[in-house]
């Protein structure tokens, strides 16, 4: 997630901050001038002023509060005022001589701070003019009368100075935030980047512990097999050698389901040593009822599969469709795993499939007790799960295999009513001429005897309970 670019600080309310405090050193400093000098026109009248000056700068203050600026929009109006308020401070004061004189000095500086440079000069001039008619109201042939040009050329040289580092600073300010909003994008970007390639490397994380996983599996299963196949083809020619010496008809009737249950045992351990080997990459012509008949094949192993009422709807005519098959046998057997899991006993399971909107829908559907919304939005993370024994790779797995040849997983589910997942394949690239790996029927294993042949499932509602189970 996007760290959001933080906004950027008020330039006026920071140098308002600035304002608010020199304009206080002038109330403060006036008010020690007045206490502390002697031989003022009119004391009285200069602590009215200092009072007027007070208040005004208690309402700036509370304006800066409160995050505005008093008189913000009238600027102009505020220098003209602060220049009839400085001239009449100082004419009842000692004249040209009084040190609030130096107030036009804090007045241009605090005008250079707040505003634009055209402001200022503004100021400047409103300044000037005050300068000049207290100058001609006191006299120019006064002795202090003399001291107002040398005051105009410091007001004109601190409003000069006042507005350039002002300037400077305000441009250095908007280039530093302009700096910290790009350092803020970056980081947001970087902080993206990891967050995939940590998603990313979790995903391969996964995905190997599935196939170290399978892997082990096969190795198992293969020890398994051979551990067992040694001692069952030594029951299997003892008891055809049995048969050969003619027996009574009893014993030869326990012999013959003798043999039938032996036969049941290879064929399960062939089945097991077909799951269990290497898994094929090649991408192959293939028929979606194969792949779930053989899927199938090796769900009814599992213990919970003959509690569940299994029914296929899968025509023998849709047309192959080009996948890596093991892959999609892989899927399409975590599927019926997790709806046998997600139904009670005597719970129905229906897989069908058929051309929908050119692709070939494989759907499988139950009526378990369905998907929580709030497990919704995390059902395809890896290590997610609400089994008691889940891993929480098994969906993640799917979609993964089900993206590397353009094929979707999808879901719909209602709490307590059952779920249904969904499978769509791209089946128009199976009329391609090229195509790499072997054809349909190269990974048939061998036809089942005649006598433990499982029944047909085709048809909607064909129960598969009659499925050899172990």
């Amino acid at each position: 997630m996007k760290e959001a670019v933080p906004e950027r600080p008020r330039w006026d309310l920071a140098a308002e901050s600035i304002v608010v405090k020199i304009r206080w050193f002038g109330v403060i400093m006036g008010y020690v001038l007045v206490q502390t000098r002697t031989g003022l026109q009119n004391p009285s009248a200069v602590r009215a002023f200092l009072a007027l000056g007070a208040g005004y700068a208690a309402l700036d203050f509370a304006f800066w509060r409160l995050g505005e600026v008093f008189l913000k929009r009238l600027p102009l109006f505020v220098s003209f005022m602060e220049s009839i308020f400085i001239a009449l401070l100082c004419y009842h004061d000692t004249g040209l001589a009084s040190p609030f004189r130096w107030y036009y000095l804090l007045s241009l500086i605090c005008c250079a701070i707040r505003y634009q440079p055209a402001v200022a000069w503004w100021t400047l001039g409103f300044h000037s003019i005050s300068l000049l008619s207290l100058a001609w109201s006191l006299g120019f042939s006064t002795p202090t009368g003399s001291a107002w040009p040398l005051t105009l050329v410091i007001m004109a040289w601190v409003t000069w100075a006042s507005s350039s580092l002002a300037g400077l600073l305000k441009a250095a300010g908007d280039q530093l935030q302009d700096l910290n909003s790009e350092l803020v994008r970056v980081r947001a970007e970087l902080e993206e980047r990891v967050a995939e390639r940590t998603d990313a490397l979790r995903t391969s994380q996964a995905r190997m512990i599935q196939q170290e996983k399978m892997a082990a599996f096969g190795l198992l299963a293969a020890g398994i097999a051979h551990e067992v196949g040694n001692p069952l083809a030594a029951l299997s020619s003892l008891v055809q050698i049995l048969k050969r010496r003619g027996p009574d008809p009893y014993t030869s009737e326990k012999l013959d389901l003798a043999g039938r249950q032996l036969h049941r045992i290879e064929r399960t351990i062939r089945e097991l040593i077909d799951f269990s080997r290497p898994a094929s990459r090649a991408i192959t012509r293939t028929r979606v009822c194969e792949v779930v008949d053989e899927a199938l094949g090796i769900a009814k192993y599992y213990q919970r599969t003959k509690q569940r009422r299994i029914s296929t709807d899968i025509p023998t005519n849709l047309p192959s469709v080009l996948v890596v098959r093991d892959y999609l046998t892989q899927v399409v057997l975590n599927l019926v795993l997790n709806a046998i899991d997600a139904t009670d006993d005597q719970g129905r399971i229906h897989l069908r499939a058929r051309i929908e909107d050119g692709s070939m829908e494989l759907s499988v559907e139950d009526d378990g007790r369905g998907i929580s919304l709030a497990d919704r939005c995390r059902l395809f993370q890896p290590f997610f799960t609400t089994k008691p024994h889940g891993t929480g790779l098994g969906l993640f797995v799917s979609r993964q295999i089900l993206e590397e040849f353009s094929a979707t997983l999808t879901f719909c589910s209602e709490p307590g009513r059952g779920s249904t997942f969904t499978i769509r394949l791209p089946w128009e690239a199976a009329l391609s001429p090229t195509v790499t790996g072997v054809s349909d029927g190269d990974r048939a294993g061998p036809a089942p005897a005649a006598d433990d042949r499982e029944p047909e499932r085709t048809g909607r509602g064909n129960p598969v309970a009659a499925l050899p189970s172990a």
